[in-house]
């Protein structure tokens, strides 16, 4: 498969035309930015990480009956993925109260739901990318209702699979940002599930393991996703 022109690049990823008009290649970058991108900086490898990591646990969520834009790796840091049209929705789901719930609520983190919570965000960084409740989504029609009803079944799939897959690792889930895209009208999901979108915490002493370890200068950041990457490639 040939690549072609830059279509797009984003604050981690750059995305590639190919010859063919149903795939495109997706780049991933060692750049890193937090709060809606006033931090910006630089953590050597995170690329090679979040491309290596995000298609194990792709063909283990399509193995689990979640829909996803995988289809091959092609080097460290480029994998062939399905063009789909983004829906205009962040998906977060939360199984312990961390990072903005714990500062909206006033709340302390580490507290484990008795349920995962589902939350929307409008993605749109001029805005901030706001939280957004199910109905304005349909009011907007960012979303049919039929589409929706998909994205929360997947994402309760995708969270049920990767709370067990990373406890089995050491790493306890505690929340998770994924996107969602449309390709031939079905929903499927298309996004990274790395430790830039997903909150996770060592088993034992709740060391923080992932993207809070650059937005809090908490130090360590490229040997602790060096370290997440070896735990998740140890079967």
């Amino acid at each position: 498969m040939k690549k072609l022109e830059q279509l797009y690049e984003g604050k981690a990823k750059k995305v590639f035309k190919t010859d063919d008009p149903k795939c495109v290649i997706v780049d991933y970058k060692d750049d890193a930015t937090a709060f809606n991108g006033e931090k910006k900086g630089q953590i050597v490898g995170k690329g090679v990480v979040n491309n290596t990591m995000t298609n194990i646990i792709l063909q283990l969520l399509e193995q689990k009956g979640v829909p996803t834009h995988y289809i091959e790796q092609i080097s460290d840091r480029e994998t062939i993925v399905k063009a789909v049209k983004i829906l205009p929705l962040e998906v977060i789901m939360r199984n312990i109260s961390a990072g903005s719930f714990a500062k909206r609520y006033g709340v302390e983190e580490g507290i484990v739901f008795d349920e995962p919570t589902f939350e929307l965000s409008y993605k749109n960084d001029d805005l901030g990318d706001p939280l957004m409740c199910e109905s304005h989504a349909l009011a907007l029609k960012l979303v049919t209702k039929e589409q929706l009803a998909e994205v929360k079944k997947y994402a309760a799939i995708v969270n049920d699979t990767l709370k067990e897959f990373f406890m089995d690792k050491g790493l306890k889930l505690v929340d998770f940002k994924i996107e969602f895209g449309l390709y031939d009208g079905q929903v499927i999901l298309a996004d990274e599930i790395s430790p830039d979108t997903c909150r996770l915490w060592d088993v034992n002493t709740n060391e923080k393991m992932d993207k809070d370890r650059f937005r809090r200068d908490l130090g360590k950041i490229e040997e602790t996703y060096a370290e997440v990457l070896r735990r998740v490639k140890n079967d």
